[in-house]
């Protein structure tokens, strides 16, 4: 699915994966995975704040051997990085959720399955990955409690809940280009996954945000996800928070991990930068539970940065679906071994043996 021409070459930076995908993907699909919400200001601000962050690093200790590895949700992971849930990965390529999470299983990192994966559940955790779902609460609860069933029966480690989406962010990149899903590629996790809604094409219209809209509930509260906490006894992680006050929430009603993110920029237009707020949420949970990061990582020094503002670990999602659009499973695992590459020599070049030491150092210019 890939030109020979730019795949020949191996990437040496994770953007190289997104020029080479734009070259080989539809223009509305390259859209969809690239956009962001209305005029996309907090897309962009992801990047820039990330880029306003300094590191200080230290010298003279020692640190010629680094050991990436690292504990989420108390389990032994290769290096402080998991795959971000994203939805029907088998618009990029064939291989989809099973290649990317194939991809994780070979790096020794967690593979975060949608709620609207394009392969069920049961598959994905049958190429040995560590697998964690990520849960959209829909309108019918007893598809919620047999989603859990499923997600227990096939395996998974952890359970994700995002709590951003109350509906679906508007995105005019879609909607100019009338965005539906090919007849092919379905949510194979829903009993509607099927449904014409997200198949049927009209101008102006996105048919994954209808779709979206008839299948999600829009008033999700803190009582559901004490509910759901009930329900199953996997670690939870609540993904989607930005304001330190829902963090600490989060931490009352049982949760292990937070998530702080503003979904890439998809949702709220107009949110501050993920890591903006990263610090604060961190000072708020304490040893309550685990915080980790997500939106606009895009490299090993991105994820150094996370370390040292206090995250126990990142959330890397477009520049492993442009890795799965080029080369399929393959460029996956190429791209999250250049993504342990890349830590290493920050770390490294940081004076820290270890992720554990990267939160000793200082940071500049957060914001």
């Amino acid at each position: 699915m890939g030109d020979p021409v730019l795949t020949d070459v191996p990437a040496v930076s994770l953007d190289d994966y997104a020029e080479r995908a734009r070259a080989v993907l539809p223009p509305d699909v390259w859209d969809y995975v690239g956009g962001g919400s209305a005029a996309e200001v907090t897309l962009a601000a992801n990047r820039r704040a990330l880029d306003r962050v300094a590191v200080l690093p230290r010298v003279l200790r020692g640190a010629g051997t680094v050991d990436l590895g690292t504990r989420l949700l108390g389990r032994r992971y290769a290096m402080p990085v998991g795959v971000a849930p994203m939805a029907y990965q088998r618009l990029l390529h064939p291989d989809g959720e099973r290649g990317l999470a194939a991809a994780a299983g070979v790096a020794g990192v967690p593979y975060l399955a949608s709620t609207l994966g394009s392969t069920p559940i049961e598959q994905v955790t049958r190429v040995g990955a560590d697998v964690w779902f990520q849960l959209y609460w829909l309108r019918d609860r007893s598809l919620v409690r047999d989603l859990l069933d499923r997600v227990v029966a096939a395996g998974c480690r952890a359970l994700v809940v995002t709590v951003d989406v109350p509906v679906l962010g508007r995105r005019p990149r879609d909607l100019r280009n009338a965005f539906r899903l090919p007849d092919d590629v379905v949510a194979a996790n829903l009993p509607d996954g099927r449904d014409a809604l997200a198949h049927t094409g009209a101008p102006g219209v996105s048919a994954i945000a209808a779709h979206t809209t008839a299948s999600f509930a829009p008033a999700l509260r803190w009582a559901d996800l004490a509910w759901l906490r009930a329900q199953v006894d996997l670690p939870l992680v609540v993904k989607g928070v930005l304001d330190p006050r829902d963090a600490v929430e989060a931490v009352r009603v049982g949760a292990d991990a937070v998530v702080v993110s503003n979904h890439g920029g998809r949702q709220f237009d107009g949110a501050p930068a993920s890591v903006t707020m990263l610090p604060e949420v961190v000072d708020a949970v304490g040893d309550g539970c685990q915080v980790l990061l997500d939106s606009g990582i895009r490299g090993g020094t991105d994820v150094l940065r996370a370390l040292a503002l206090g995250a126990a670990g990142v959330l890397v999602g477009r520049p492993l679906l442009w890795a799965l659009a080029v080369g399929g499973e393959p460029a996956a695992r190429d791209a999250l071994a250049l993504l342990a590459a890349e830590l290493t020599d920050a770390l490294t070049l940081a004076g820290c043996a270890d992720p554990a030491a990267a939160a000793e150092l200082r940071t500049l210019g957060v914001g």
